[in-house]
């Protein structure tokens, strides 16, 4: 299957942070999808509000009865675990839709905070793998499921869970890949699943295991902390938020993307039930598990005989219809039907001295010995074919007669995610149209290529002479952490700022023309973690307080708290209006030096490199996040108050960068946690290296501007591009 082709093809591609999804066809292939399961017009939310609410409420009704039929806790048992892997795909992954709906070109914006908030929320912002998917992972390692689950993309491995599961997760996260092409439809879809709640099966397993999980984090509608809004709640502030100007189709595309969600839950739901129901006959499961095996066991029975044909020979059929080997097994020696515990199929084939020892995992053995019991032990009316055979899903979920078209999961098929680029795009010319263009999440290979380039450059430039400067930090890295060490720069930096007490405070036209020219940079505050707020990465145990950070330079979702916006006031205050960040009239701006764009274009960079550059950007919050703490906000307070500006801006980052509890304290656990994952047994030179990178990073804030390290930056740039030019040969 070509790659681009499948649901769990898309899924598994789209769970990558550093992932680059195409424009032109692509995108015309996801509306197109969008449509064909939406329709062509939508009815108003509201309505379609009320009828996911009454479809959610039916269904889960249907699925708890099904629960119910099951008779013994083994038959429940099954529907529990299918019913888990089935939701797994989308349940995992909740809210992940809405990580890059936020970023540097929006950053102020009320639609993208609200937004912000949200995601926040079902992140269980502040606490490492708090997020709602961690809660499923949660419930899937209780029930021993979660072999292939985390990171999520390992789901698309799981050979459990059928090609259907992943479609809406998939395609929702290749939509957040391209999020300044599908926001509304991103979060049209995103009301839907959080009006419909804890997903139909999940509301009767739910009843079967009520303390397995924390089951109001599963649940996407619900609030996340008592006295909290809902998350349904949160999303309707995003919804009202959205501009509503029907120039560039805002209303329709949000409807569209709500009623393509329920239509889709809607057919995926009715494929579950049925499967679910068609499990209640163990005949079904032992079909499956054959037809997952059938191909790697043709290999190794050539010769053992079963029902006058090779067993290798009955394997290849099975593929397709197991039925056959099904019937042949019931009739042979290896089953003794009803007994289980007395056939070889599952005693002395597979015990220690057996030939297939260890071939099936204690699960398979289950599903074969539930089988094997399900047998009639004595001939019944009926032929054999008929006992063992495999029903069809659609009349095993006792819900009446089976229509002649049930439903089934489309498969995404996106030829445009494998096909070359139209167009390679064209690369900045300057750095004032690369402020501009990356400020969006949106890439082509030509800018992407270029964004790297400029991040090795910089790199380079950073770590020339690194082994003859006085960095602070330490030469080496010990398991003390950083944490001593910062408050030690915490004490120097207040040293210093006492000695300077006399300096003179600059100039009203010094101080306002400083504040002008650190603009492009400030406004952008947090863009180099910009890829930190990815799924996986905000809630990890390395990231979620980089997330948090992020969290806070926007203002926790708060317009009275987002820094860029406090910042603008400062410069209104000084009489300069500035456009709006993420315009090109922005970055033109005549009041601007070029040189001002050198560092905010290095964040704009290498935040779209969150694993590539893992440690340097690790290294480089800390020298951020440390940098003003204890010296420079408060000689930046002085000269804001004597010239009568206010010191609103400086005197937050004080207090929220503080070095017990703030943001560089934040920033020294993270380079800890990272450190203590760099395993020890690949020797001292391995810790060695990704401390290097870190210092690097460190360094990279304020990298130095001789005449040799900017020609080692340069070199870099150069080296990378004749690189691939040489591979393109």
């Amino acid at each position: 299957m070509p790659e681009g082709s499948g649901s769990r093809s898309v899924f598994v591609r789209a769970s990558d942070p550093e992932a680059s999804f195409p424009g032109a066809r692509f995108l015309e292939e996801v509306r197109t999808e969008l449509r064909r399961l939406a329709g062509d017009a939508p009815p108003p939310v509201e309505e379609l509000r009320e009828q996911a609410s009454a479809w959610a409420d039916e269904e889960r009704r249907r699925h708890r009865e099904l629960f119910a039929r099951a008779g013994s806790d083994a038959a429940r048992a099954v529907l529990v675990r299918r019913a888990v892997l089935g939701c797994a795909p989308l349940a995992v992954v909740s809210g992940a839709w809405l990580q890059w709906l936020s970023g540097p070109a929006n950053a102020d914006d009320p639609a993208a905070l609200r937004i912000l908030s949200l995601y926040a929320s079902d992140l269980g912002v502040g606490h490492p793998r708090a997020s709602r998917g961690s809660a499923y992972l949660s419930l899937l390692r209780h029930l021993q499921l979660a072999a292939n689950a985390a990171p999520p993309a390992r789901l698309g491995s799981e050979p459990r869970i059928g090609d259907g599961a992943f479609y809406i997760p998939g395609l929702l996260l290749a939509m957040s890949r391209r999020p300044d092409d599908f926001t509304p439809e991103i979060l049209g879809a995103d009301l839907c699943l959080r009006t419909v709640g804890l997903l139909p099966a999940l509301a009767a397993v739910r009843e079967t295991l009520p303390a397995a999980t924390d089951w109001t984090a599963v649940d996407p509608g619900s609030a996340r902390q008592e006295g909290e809004p809902s998350g349904a709640e949160l999303c309707r502030a995003a919804v009202r938020e959205l501009p509503a100007a029907a120039h560039d189709g805002t209303p329709d595309r949000l409807l569209l993307g709500f009623a393509w969600a329920l239509a889709a839950l809607r057919r995926w739901s009715v494929v579950l039930y049925d499967e679910l129901g068609a499990s209640r006959d163990p005949a079904y499961e032992m079909g499956e598990l054959m037809r997952l095996r059938a191909r790697e066991g043709a290999v190794y029975h050539h010769g053992f005989e079963l029902g006058g044909r090779p067993l290798s020979a009955w394997l290849q059929e099975c593929r397709t219809d197991p039925a056959p080997l099904l019937k042949a097994l019931a009739g042979s020696r290896l089953v003794k039907p009803g007994r289980s515990q007395t056939s070889a199929l599952v005693g002395s084939l597979v015990g220690e001295d057996g030939p297939m020892f260890r071939v099936f995992a204690p699960e398979d053995l289950a599903v074969i010995r539930r089988w094997i019991d399900s047998l009639p032990a004595a001939p019944s009316p009926r032929s054999s074919a008929e006992d063992a055979s495999v029903p069809p899903p659609a009349s095993a979920a006792g819900d009446g007669a089976a229509s002649p078209a049930r439903p089934v999961m489309p498969s995404l098929t996106l030829p445009g995610l494998a096909a070359a680029p139209v167009s390679e795009g064209h690369a900045p010319a300057d750095l004032r149209e690369a402020y501009h263009r990356l400020q969006t999440r949106t890439d082509t290979p030509a800018l992407r290529r270029w964004a790297r380039d400029y991040v090795h450059g910089w790199l380079a430039r950073s770590g020339h002479g690194a082994d003859r400067s006085e960095l602070p930090l330490p030469e080496r890295w010990g398991p003390e952490g950083l944490r001593p060490w910062l408050v030690e720069q915490h004490d120097r930096h207040s040293h210093e700022f006492e000695e300077s007490s006399g300096a003179p405070v600059p100039s009203r036209e010094a101080l306002i023309d400083s504040t002008v020219q650190l603009a492009p940079l400030t406004l952008i505050d947090g863009s180099w973690l910009q890829g930190f707020t990815d799924y996986e990465h905000a809630s990890s145990e390395i990231g979620f307080s980089l997330f948090e950070t992020y969290w806070d330079e926007l203002g926790n979702g708060e317009a009275r708290l987002n820094h860029p916006l406090i910042y603008r006031e400062v410069l209104a205050e000084m009489d300069v209006e500035l456009p709006p960040t993420g315009s090109r009239e922005f970055a033109s701006w005549p009041g601007f030096r070029d040189s001002s764009f050198e560092l905010p274009v290095y964040w704009l960079c290498i935040g779209r490199f969150p694993q590539t550059f893992l440690p340097e950007v690790l290294g480089l919050n800390l020298a951020m996040e440390l940098s003003g703490v204890g010296g420079t906000y408060r000689r930046a307070h002085i000269a804001l108050k004597t010239h009568g500006f206010s010191t609103r801006f400086v005197d937050i980052h004080n207090t929220i960068d503080n070095v017990s509890t703030g943001h560089s304290a934040w920033a020294a656990d993270a380079v800890d946690t990272y450190l203590t994952t760099v395993p020890t047994a690949q020797g001292a030179s391995a810790r060695d290296e990704a401390w290097k990178r870190v210092r690097t990073g460190y360094r990279s804030l304020n990298p130095p501007a001789g005449f040799r390290a900017r020609r080692a930056g340069r070199r870099a740039r150069l080296a990378g591009s004749a690189r691939r030019s040489e591979g393109a040969r």
